[in-house]
């Protein structure tokens, strides 16, 4: 086993890692310096590992016993646009861009825990999996493809978040989140002068109809015990206020975590569509864009998990998930292949302020380091123990 006496001692270089990351973040599928500190830390801890090159992952491997199954460990390296409003001493140096989802931290606590699972030797093969492309492009997928997990039992993520405290984690069986659409609606109507509206056919009435008509597809035509959103984002029309719009456009998404309830809101969303494009003699084309799947937790990587988060912070701090997130993850491609878990580890900063990921100003308590390199090497052992028998 592992010397969980090792993490107070380690802690701080971890702390170090993790704002390291935080100063130079990369977007998705740029990820070439981020890859960098993390080959850097993997040949400081004399871990063997395989890159990608640029748009790729890095695998790091712990060979333990040579006869054992094996697991793998997933972090991801992108961040997100955005400029950051921290005030941090270690704030992001490079303009448009930050780690606002606390991907920086998960790659520190995987290292972490690869520096722990390195010094004990583990029953079986341990995989370390620094992904690129999270937030845009299902970078999981590019692992995937590489054959990286071939002969992998199981593979463990989590992610942090504001809605716990340090010291507690979520875990959940089943859904934990939901499936994600996108969607792009072209209206074409008829343009014309605002005092003559009966010679045309105004795009931007057609889109106000579909706004409100699509959120109906919510509150009266879906189960309410099957959580479903429809999101309108973006809405483009019209170029002066007194002409009437010829063209508008609408983007939005979907978030279902339930299949049925997904293809009611895709054939009602067609349905609408075409009976407004009769109504008002306009063309409306509706594109619909398959996203992210949910992540589904298997059942007995999900007991695994929980005998480990009870291992690593008591089952008093163990948060049974009440409630699917309506977020999507592309770690659902993972499941969609191998059996697995995903959880969250709680990680506020201050007691009673909540600031939600992708947030300018999002931040997070330090000490989540070292719970999340604990899970993770505890979480590894215990489903290596479990797989060996």
């Amino acid at each position: 086993m592992f010397d969980r006496a090792r993490i107070d001692t380690l802690y701080p270089h971890w702390v170090e890692l993790r704002r390291a990351f935080h100063r130079e973040p990369e977007l998705a599928f740029e990820e070439t310096a981020t890859a960098e500190k993390i080959m850097a830390e993997l040949d400081r801890l004399v871990i063997p590992y395989d890159y990608q090159g640029k748009g790729g992952g890095v695998i790091g491997r712990i060979e333990g016993a040579p006869a054992g199954p094996t697991v793998a460990l997933r972090a991801e390296m992108d961040a997100l646009p955005g400029t950051e409003i921290t005030g941090l001493p270690f704030a992001s140096r490079i303009p448009g861009k930050m780690h606002a989802c606390g991907h920086d931290a998960h790659m520190a606590m995987l290292l972490g825990a690869a520096h722990l699972l390195q010094e004990a030797s583990p029953p079986g093969r341990v995989l370390l999996v620094f992904q690129p492309a999270e937030e845009k492009g299902g970078g999981s997928r590019v692992i995937i493809r590489s054959g990286a997990l071939q002969g992998v039992r199981a593979i463990f993520g989590g992610h942090v978040t504001h809605h716990y405290r340090v010291g507690e984690i979520m875990v959940g069986e089943g859904v934990v989140t939901a499936q994600s659409d996108g969607f792009t609606i072209r209206i074409r109507g008829r343009g014309g002068h605002g005092a003559r509206p009966h010679e045309a056919i105004d795009a931007v009435v057609i889109a106000g109809f579909l706004i409100t008509a699509f959120q109906t597809l919510i509150s009266r035509e879906t189960d309410p015990l099957h959580p479903s959103v429809v999101t309108i984002g973006r809405v483009e029309g019209g170029s002066a206020a007194n002409v009437i719009a010829e063209e508008a456009i609408l983007e939005g998404s979907l978030r279902t975590t339930w299949p049925e309830a997904r293809g009611h809101l895709h054939a009602g969303m067609r349905r609408m569509v075409k009976a407004l494009a009769e109504l008002h003699q306009a063309e409306i084309d509706l594109e619909i864009r398959e996203g992210y799947p949910p992540v589904v937790n298997s059942p007995l990587e999900t007991r695994i998990a929980r005998r480990a988060i009870a291992e690593v912070v008591g089952e008093k701090h163990l948060v049974p998930m009440e409630h699917p997130s309506m977020g999507s993850e592309d770690f659902a491609f993972y499941l969609e292949q191998l059996a697995g878990c995903y959880v969250r580890f709680g990680a506020r900063l201050r007691e009673n302020e909540y600031i939600p990921l992708h947030s300018p100003a999002f931040d997070i308590d330090e000490a989540v380091l070292k719970v999340g390199a604990d899970y993770f090497a505890q979480v590894a052992w215990e489903a290596l123990r479990t797989y060996a028998g």
